[in-house]
C-alpha cells in the first residue's frame, strides 16, 4: 500500500526543498568546494528537520545508502593498489601506442569498453577503473582528458540501463517487478544501442576542437609497455582480488549478496596477498567524495521525509487513471524521473515510485512499460549534471586530482555539454519507446 501523502504542498516541504535549492545552489555556483556546500546543506537540512518535526538524526543516518559508501570506498582500495604496481601504465602504453594520432578513435573505443563493462559490472565500479587510466593514456598522447572523462561517464550511465546488475536502481526495479537479467537486457538492450550510437555521434561533434590534435601533438609514444610495471607479483595478486569481485558481481543476486560486500570479499582477498601499508593505501582513498555522497544523502533524505517526493509520484499516478493514456503516462514518468535524477539522486526517487507503481498494479492496470520507463528515465537523466549520478562525481573528481588546468570538468561545463546530451537521449528513447511499445508491454 502507498502512504497517505497530502493533496498539497505542506511547509516542511517548501523548507526542504529550499534547503535542497540552497545547497545545490552553491555546489554549482562553485562559491565553495562542493563537499562543503553539501556538508552545511546537510546539517542545515537534519537542523530544520529537527525544528518542524518532519525529519530527525535518526532518518538522516538511515538516509546514507551504506552499500554506495563502501562500495566506492571497497574499489578505490583496489585501484590505489593496482595504480602502486604500474598495471594501468601498462595498459594505458598500448592503448595510447595504437590510438595517438586518432583521438577520435580513442573516444569510441574508451566509450565502447565502458558502456560495454557498465552492463555487467556496475557503472561505477567501472569508472573507478577508467577514470585514471584515461588520464594516463592522454598524459602520455599528449590530449585533453577533460572530453574522454565525461564521455566515460555519460556512457556508462546509458551502458548501465541495458541490464539489471548496471545500475543500482535497476536492481531495485528488478526486484519489485520480478525482472530477471534477461528480461533487462532483451528490453533495455535495443534501446541503449540506439541511444549509444546517436550519442557517441553527438559526443564526437560537441567535443570535435578538443578531439583535433594540436601542432605540438607528436602521436608517437615511445615507450615500452613492458618496463612500466614495478611490481608483477602484486600486479597478479590484484588481478587475481579483481578478477573475484568481477565474478561475484555476475552472480551476487542469486546469493542476496550486496555489492559493497562483494567488493570488500575481494579487498580481503587482496589485502591478504599483498599486505600494503594501511596509511598509504588508506590516503588514496577520495575522502572528499565519499563524504560529499553521505551528505548529499542527507539533504534528500530530508526531502523525501518531508513527503515532497512521495507527492511528485502521487501526482505522476493520477496521470494514469485513465487506462487509455498509459503511453502518455510512460513517456511523463521516464522525463520526470531525469529531471529529478539529475537534480537529486535517482535512488530515493525510485524507492518512492516502486509502491505506488505496484499499487496501480493491485488496481488491474499493466504496469510493465511503467518500470521500462522509470529505468530508462532515472539512467538517462544522470547524465543532465555533474552529480546527476554517481560515476559523473568520480570522474569530476578525476579531473581535478590530475592537476591539468584544462581538463577540469567544473558544473557550468558539464550543463553545457551534458544536458543536450541528457535531452537528445531522453528525445530517441521516447521515440524509440513510443515506436516499440507494444514491445514493451
Amino acid at each position: 500500500m502507498v502512504e497517505a501523502v497530502p493533496n498539497g504542498l505542506t511547509g516542511s516541504m517548501i523548507t526542504a526543498g529550499l534547503v535542497l535549492v540552497a545547497a545545490y545552489v552553491l555546489i554549482f555556483s562553485e562559491v565553495m568546494h562542493r563537499m562543503h556546500a553539501a556538508v552545511i546543506g546537510a546539517v542545515v537540512m537534519v537542523g530544520i528537520g529537527l525544528y518542524a518535526g518532519f525529519y530527525s538524526q535518526e532518518q538522516a543516518i538511515q538516509s546514507i545508502d551504506a552499500n554506495t559508501i563502501m562500495l566506492l570506498a571497497g574499489m578505490m582500495m583496489m585501484v590505489a593498489i593496482l595504480r602502486k604496481t604500474g598495471g594501468f601504465e601498462y595498459l594505458a602504453i598500448r592503448i595510447a601506442r595504437r590510438t595517438a594520432r586518432r583521438p577520435r578513435h580513442l573516444m569510441v573505443y574508451l566509450t565502447l569498453a565502458v558502456s560495454v563493462i557498465s552492463m555487467f559490472l556496475d557503472n561505477v565500479t567501472t569508472v573507478i577503473i577508467f577514470a585514471p587510466l584515461t588520464v594516463l593514456i592522454c598524459r602520455m598522447a599528449r590530449l585533453n582528458p577533460m572530453p574522454y572523462l565525461m564521455a566515460e561517464a555519460m556512457l556508462s550511465n546509458i551502458g548501465g540501463i541495458a541490464t539489471l546488475v548496471g545500475d543500482p536502481p535497476n536492481i531495485m526495479i528488478g526486484s519489485a517487478a520480478r525482472l530477471d537479467f534477461n528480461s533487462f537486457l532483451f528490453h533495455m538492450g535495443p534501446v541503449v544501442v540506439v541511444v549509444w550510437m546517436i550519442i557517441v555521434t553527438m559526443l564526437l561533434f560537441v567535443f570535435k576542437k578538443e578531439l583535433t590534435p594540436s601542432a605540438s601533438h607528436s602521436g608517437e609514444i615511445d615507450l615500452k609497455a613492458e618496463k612500466a610495471i614495478r611490481d608483477l607479483r602484486s600486479l597478479k595478486r590484484v588481478l587475481a582480488g579483481l578478477a573475484l569481485i568481477v565474478l561475484l558481481f555476475f552472480i551476487h543476486h542469486h546469493f542476496h549478496l550486496y555489492p559493497s560486500y562483494v567488493v570488500f570479499i575481494g579487498v580481503a582477498l587482496t589485502l591478504a596477498l599483498i599486505r600494503p601499508d594501511p596509511d598509504t593505501l588508506l590516503k588514496d582513498v577520495e575522502w572528499t567524495v565519499l563524504l560529499f555522497f553521505c551528505a548529499l544523502f542527507i539533504i534528500v533524505g530530508g526531502v523525501e521525509s518531508s513527503g515532497l517526493l512521495a507527492l511528485i509520484g502521487n501526482g505522476i499516478a493520477h496521470v494514469s487513471a485513465d487506462p487509455a493514456a498509459l503511453l502518455i503516462t510512460c513517456l511523463v514518468l521516464m522525463w520526470v524521473a531525469a529531471i529529478l535524477s539529475a537534480i537529486v539522486d535517482n535512488i530515493p526517487f525510485t524507492v518512492t515510485m516502486i509502491p505506488i507503481v505496484l499499487s496501480l498494479d493491485t488496481q488491474g492496470m499493466n504496469v510493465t512499460p511503467l518500470w521500462w520507463a522509470l529505468a530508462l528515465g532515472v539512467g538517462l537523466g544522470g547524465n543532465g549534471s555533474h552529480i546527476g549520478a554517481t560515476a559523473n562525481i568520480i570522474c569530476v573528481a578525476e579531473s581535478e586530482r590530475c592537476n591539468i588546468p584544462e581538463a577540469r570538468i567544473t558544473p557550468g561545463l558539464w550543463l553545457r555539454k551534458g544536458l543536450p546530451i541528457m535531452l537528445v537521449s531522453l528525445t530517441v528513447a521516447s521515440a524509440v519507446f513510443t515506436v516499440f511499445f507494444e514491445h514493451f508491454l
